[in-house]
């Protein structure tokens, strides 16, 4: 049992290994095959340069005799990236020494000019501390000159790959089609069964390894059974349980629990595959060979089992809550076996590559090989392809817009066709390499944008389980799930890449550029510098809005500041505590903006010219906020417009008027324009309310009528008391006006309407009279107007006349006022 359980620890242990590269790049070798192991050892930080000559003179002649292999290449860039990052690091060396230096030299002040002197003392202890400057400098710049070198090595080793790379996927080999091939393939994969059979002999004759095979044959049998059963039945039992969850579950969840049981689907039958291995391996009978094909094996199954879930996943069955695609159910059933069969193409393809390997077949033998698996996995994405476009172009129920995602199926579905013909094309001409580029990255890219959706769905599902939603309730228009399903599509992008040919070198290569930074002036700015930046802003940012938030709720209204004065105090604070949290920032981070100074004066001329009226607005927003001319919740007037103001911002001011609607008005124009503040130092005012009697009235009782009327107004200031003027005479009336102040002039158009229904009132008690405007009319030459064909003198204008238009000339109106006269002639 003990044999057992090593063999199946084993099996793990190389399997989880071989999910990466099969071959790991050996260590770098010159033309003599002799090993480089030189590495960037320091003495006290410092590289160790002589080292580091010797390995970038044998980098630069390996790239120039051009006969290193890639992985010869690839492990001698390893070494080079290692030295690039030491110099990189040494690059800081004394930088705070440096620094102080700096400080001291230029509290000497600036150099002389050309042809004028400095003190003999102050000349001294400038030239002995820019020694001192240029000793502690040099390692840096030694370092910085390396760090380039490493660099330049480095980008030539990729050049040179990626050539290797374009040309052999240029190159024509030997094509599958020609029967002179076939027989030698044939041969070369027969021999490579035989060799795998004689050794499953050579174990079988050695008595040791029977001996062993009949100890453990009752734990070997249990595990053969154990992975029948798995294999057999595992899935189907899986798929049980999932349906069960899904269909026959209650309350919320039953998406998310169906998600995770479902894995089992891949889980169950790999332990399967596990088994299996460790149980044929423990008969020891297996050789060399054997024992790497059985390493692969659960890699291959697993892969198979992961595809075959996949396509569930993703053509899943309309039963499914929201499910990923709207095709008929026997077209999702196709796709679900179209997806299994790129397992199968996959997994196929991987065990041949494993016997090409160690059976050493050579180019023929792989051309007619592996070209009926192009021409598999060519048909099987033709036949996807075509149901992409398919589901691209499923009408919408309530015929809008097809969305976005559906034209990214779309393109998705023709791209897949593109690479479905042209694959075995390129195949049939003898361009193996092209032939696989051009059919197995693009079911690998399948797999990975199926693997993406699957996942966002189920992001979307754990949002609705932990929101309290139900999982028939769709979470699209939820922020978070669309965030995380952005970032799970940028994590993918490192996969797509290497899925399409790109090595872990060229991703670490931008990893690295990317923790490198960028120089500003003299400093380097790294993600470390700008992530600090970030935190000390946000910090700084955080304490600004918690003090103006104390401010604003506990401490000002406790003073006798006026809310306009609580505002302005409020909204400075936080400019000020944005500024400094800024400049914290900036010098925590070690910026130096000293080299932005050019810059920002080129910028600021067309800031002057394409900003001033931003800048003049705010600007006038300070000085609003300073000087306080207008506060919120005064009534104000300004360019015709009147109203409440409501709020005064750095930009702008809104203001409310009285029909309830909000008007921004530009701080600009409140400082250059004319403003009619009514309450800015109180809240009295003045009303003036015009009247007119008719002519013949005595106009003393007028005035005493309307003193009257106005002193008895509750809202009227009795010092200084109402006012009546006598206007004058007008055409119509003898007109009056009452002057009264106000005690809260925002009631103005209420006392004015109160004051109008008392002298209408008053004026009725005392029988005076309020004129009107009278017309009479004069007809030119009456005698023209004929009734009934004759004519009818007229010798006065009637009101029962019937006149038309045509019947009169050219009237002169007249009016006056007063008397009794009230109908118009």
């Amino acid at each position: 049992m003990t044999h057992i359980l090593r063999h199946f620890a084993v099996i793990l242990l190389l399997a989880a290994a071989s999910l990466g590269p099969l071959a790991q790049p050996l260590p770098a070798q010159a033309e003599n095959g002799s090993t480089a192991a030189a590495t960037p050892r320091t003495d006290e930080g410092t590289p160790d340069y002589q080292v580091w000559e010797q390995v970038a003179t044998r980098a630069e002649e390996v790239l120039e005799a051009g006969r290193a292999s890639n992985q010869a290449l690839e492990a001698l860039r390893a070494q080079l990236v290692e030295w690039r990052t030491r110099f990189l690091s040494a690059q800081d060396i004394n930088s705070a020494r440096i620094k102080t230096l700096r400080d001291q030299i230029s509290a000497l002040g600036p150099p002389p000019a050309e042809g004028e002197t400095e003190p003999t003392e102050i000349a001294e202890r400038r030239a002995a501390l820019n020694a001192q400057l240029a000793e502690l400098q040099a390692p840096g710049l030694k370092a910085v000159e390396a760090h380039s070198r490493a660099d330049g090595l480095i980008r030539e080793i990729d050049s040179v790959i990626r050539e290797r790379q374009a040309s052999r996927l240029l190159e024509l080999g030997p094509s599958p089609l020609n029967p002179s091939h076939w027989p030698d393939a044939l041969a070369a994969l027969q021999d490579t069964g035989t060799q795998i059979m004689g050794e499953l002999a050579t174990g079988w004759n050695t008595p040791s390894r029977r001996a062993s095979l009949r100890e453990d044959l009752p734990v070997t049998l249990l595990f053969l059974v154990m992975a029948g059963v798995l294999l057999a039945r595992g899935r189907r039992w899986v798929m049980m349980l999932t349906a069960r969850l899904v269909e026959k579950g209650r309350g919320r969840g039953r998406a998310v629990y169906g998600s995770l049981v479902s894995l089992g689907q891949i889980a169950v039958p790999a332990l399967g595959i596990l088994l299996l291995t460790a149980a044929l391996a423990s008969t020891g009978l297996a050789g060399e060979r054997g024992m790497q094909v059985l390493v692969v094996l659960p890699v291959l199954g697993f892969t198979f089992f992961a595809a075959r879930w996949l396509g569930g996943r993703v053509f899943a069955d309309h039963g499914v809550s929201h499910p990923l695609f709207d095709l008929p159910s026997d077209r999702m059933a196709e796709a679900r076996f179209h997806a299994s069969g790129m397992g199968v193409v996959v997994v196929l393809a991987g065990t041949l590559a494993a016997l090409g390997e160690f059976g050493g077949f050579d180019d023929e033998a792989q051309a007619v090989l592996g070209f009926p698996l192009v021409v598999a996995g060519g048909l099987l994405l033709l036949r996807v392809g075509q149901l992409l476009i398919a589901q691209s172009r499923v009408p919408r129920p309530d015929g809008q817009e097809r969305p976005y995602r559906s034209r990214i199926v779309g393109l998705v579905g023709r791209a897949s066709v593109v690479f479905g013909v042209l694959g075995p094309v390129l195949g049939a001409i003898g361009y193996k390499d092209a032939a696989d580029f051009l059919t197995y990255p693009p079911i690998l890219t399948l797999a990975l944008l199926g693997l993406l959706l699957v996942l966002q769905r189920f992001v979307g599902d754990v949002y609705n389980f932990l929101a309290g939603q139900g999982d028939d309730e769709a979470s699209a228009d939820a922020l978070l799930p669309v965030l995380i399903g952005m970032a799970l599509a940028v994590v993918a992008l490192p996969f797509l890449a290497l899925i399409w040919g790109a090595r872990v070198a060229d991703l670490t290569e931008i990893w690295a550029r990317f923790t490198e930074g960028f120089m500003l002036g003299s400093k380097r700015i790294s993600p470390s510098d700008f992530l600090t930046f970030v935190v000390i802003f946000a910090i700084g940012y955080a304490l600004t809005r918690l003090v103006q938030g104390t401010l604003r709720s506990t401490v000002l209204p406790k003073t006798r500041i006026a809310p306009g004065g609580q505002t302005a105090l409020v909204s400075m604070l936080g400019y000020v505590g944005i500024f400094l949290a800024l400049v914290i920032a900036v010098t925590t981070a070690g910026i130096d903006l000293s080299s932005l100074a050019i810059v920002a004066g080129a910028l600021s001329v067309g800031i002057g010219f394409g900003l001033q009226n931003i800048v003049s607005n705010f600007i006038s927003g300070i000085i609003l906020l300073i000087e306080r001319p207008i506060s919120q919740g005064d009534w104000i007037e300004v360019g015709g417009t009147m109203g409440t103001v409501q709020d005064i911002s750095v930009r702008s001011t809104r203001i409310q008027t009285f029909d309830r609607t909000d008007v921004i008005v530009p701080n600009a124009d409140l400082i250059s324009g004319t403003v009619t503040n009514w309450t800015k130092q109180n809240l009295t005012g003045r009303l003036i309310v015009k009247v007119g009697v008719a002519y013949g009235t005595d106009t003393r009782l007028v005035e005493k009528i309307l003193l009257e009327i106005g002193e008895a107004h509750p809202l009227v200031i009795i010092n200084p008391p109402p006012m009546v003027v006598f206007q004058g005479f007008g055409a119509d009336a003898l007109e009056f006006e009452l002057r009264v102040i106000l005690r809260d002039v925002n009631q103005i158009l209420g006392v004015q309407n109160d004051l109008y229904h008392e002298m209408a009132r008053r004026f009725v008690e005392e029988g005076l009279e309020i004129p009107f405007a009278q017309r009479d009319i004069w007809l030119r030459n009456p005698e023209t107007l004929r009734r009934g064909g004759n004519a009818a003198p007229v010798a006065q204008a009637s009101g029962a006349a019937h006149l038309t238009e045509d019947d009169f000339g050219q009237g002169d109106g007249d009016s006056d006022g007063g008397g009794e006269g009230g109908d118009g002639r």
